[in-house]
């Protein structure tokens, strides 16, 4: 059987690991030919995942020119893509509903919405994602698909070793920076608001975009697989604060060595968090919150072990890479002997409406502000306002708004720890 992944890139990103992960295990140990097909030119060298040397990568056009018995977008702007392969069915893998990384004014976020209209199978990582689906398109099937772990490289924290109060409490941070969803900066400042005494380390690849301010003891990334498990083996606790998620995986890795974690109620925490058993549920924005729930964890070593404990006991009955292929594997199979979905055309135009009209609301909206703000730039563009600003910055102006810019800092401060 020979299938098609289709990708924008094959740059850091979990997303694109577990495809190259899902890919790799189909060639290895059932029998499929997995070909990576890369839907935009490849700008930059690849990460190095694992198996990646083994698979085969095609640009779209050369793509084109071969036949495939199932195709799978697995990003929304690479199902633009999907069907100028040549293949017998067609299929697309959430990992997550895209439309919710952008903001309601962009426009990324309305193409992202309605590829799901397309008439495809779905695969999904998430029960989440799979019941949203089942209610919002009840003809489309839909096939829900766990992601595996790599036991060799995350092997399961066998003894724990009880660690004392002697020892500050080692918290792990990791995400892209310059990504708004995935908190990092929130995370960093949770962290830096603990009483307990603690060691915070934040791995973050784009490290040059971290705010200033941000004072971690230790900054690292991007790591290699073998370097991200002993850190996770030397952490107590994995701290993620997204607001967007499929379904996580530094949280459920920390679990196999022996780290417990503290998250928000982001979608897909269920599949594997459990409040007050594995870990901690804290809540967006509450970064005062969550740096006393570390600090919970920091001053109740028993609580910690306990937490730690139940962890790795999750991640023991979690499927591997191996179990994890199994199942994509007899998903893709029914997928090619069923026969093609019926497309909705009803569907489809209802969801074109409803964008439209969001769209015009937005305009209307943005008007309306526009409007309102309208005396307030005139004042700004006036001759006085600019000749205010100006001895503002005079060391006479410096001097007189001294006390009023001290109140204005301590104040922002405070809402920064809170």
């Amino acid at each position: 059987m020979k299938v098609a992944f289709l990708l924008n890139d094959l740059q850091l990103s979990g997303g694109v690991g577990v495809v190259v992960e899902h890919a790799r295990q189909l060639q290895h140990h059932h029998g499929f030919e997995s070909v990576l097909v890369l839907a935009r030119e490849q700008e930059d060298p690849s990460w190095a995942y694992r198996g990646l040397p083994d698979l085969r990568v095609e640009a779209l056009p050369s793509a084109r020119l071969e036949s495939f018995d199932v195709a799978v977008a697995t990003w929304w702007e690479t199902a633009f893509s999907l069907f100028e392969l040549d293949a017998a069915r067609y299929a697309y893998f959430l990992q997550s509903l895209e439309d919710r990384f952008y903001q309601a004014e962009e426009p990324e976020r309305i193409g992202a919405a309605l590829t799901l209209d397309l008439p495809v199978d779905f695969i999904t990582e998430a029960r989440w994602i799979a019941e949203t689906l089942r209610r919002t398109r009840p003809e489309a099937r839909v096939f829900y698909v766990r992601n595996g772990v790599d036991k060799t490289a995350f092997p399961l924290a066998e003894r724990l070793d009880v660690r004392g109060r002697h020892r500050p409490l080692h918290v792990l941070v990791e995400g892209y920076a310059q990504v708004w969803f995935k908190g990092v900066e929130q995370a960093a400042w949770a962290a830096g608001a603990m009483r307990e005494p603690h060691h915070l380390t934040l791995v973050v690849p784009d490290r040059e975009d971290l705010p200033e301010g941000i004072a971690a003891d230790e900054i690292a990334g991007p790591l290699p697989r073998d370097e991200m498990s002993e850190l996770y083996a030397r952490s107590d606790v994995v701290l993620k604060m997204s607001s967007v998620e499929g379904m996580f995986g530094p949280p459920l890795e920390g679990f196999h060595r022996g780290a417990t974690c503290v998250v928000t109620p982001v979608t897909g925490h269920d599949e594997y968090v459990e409040h007050g058993w594995n870990g901690l549920v804290t809540e967006w924005d509450d970064l005062r919150g969550t740096a006393r729930r570390l600090d919970l964890l920091a001053a109740d070593r028993r609580l910690l072990h306990f937490l730690r404990t139940n962890a790795v006991e999750t991640a023991r009955a979690w499927p591997s890479w191996e179990q994890a292929g199994q199942f994509m594997a007899a998903a893709l199979g029914r997928i090619r002997r069923l026969p093609p979905p019926r497309p909705s055309g009803r569907r489809l135009a209802a969801d074109v409406r409803a964008a439209m009209d969001m769209n015009r609301h937005l305009v209307v909206q943005r008007n309306l502000m526009a409007s309102e703000l309208e005396p307030v730039w005139k004042i700004k563009g006036s001759r006085w306002y600019i000749r205010l600003r100006r001895f503002r910055h005079s060391r006479v102006g410096r001097v007189l708004t001294w006390p009023v810019r001290r109140l204005l800092r301590g104040s922002a401060e405070e809402n920064r720890a809170e």
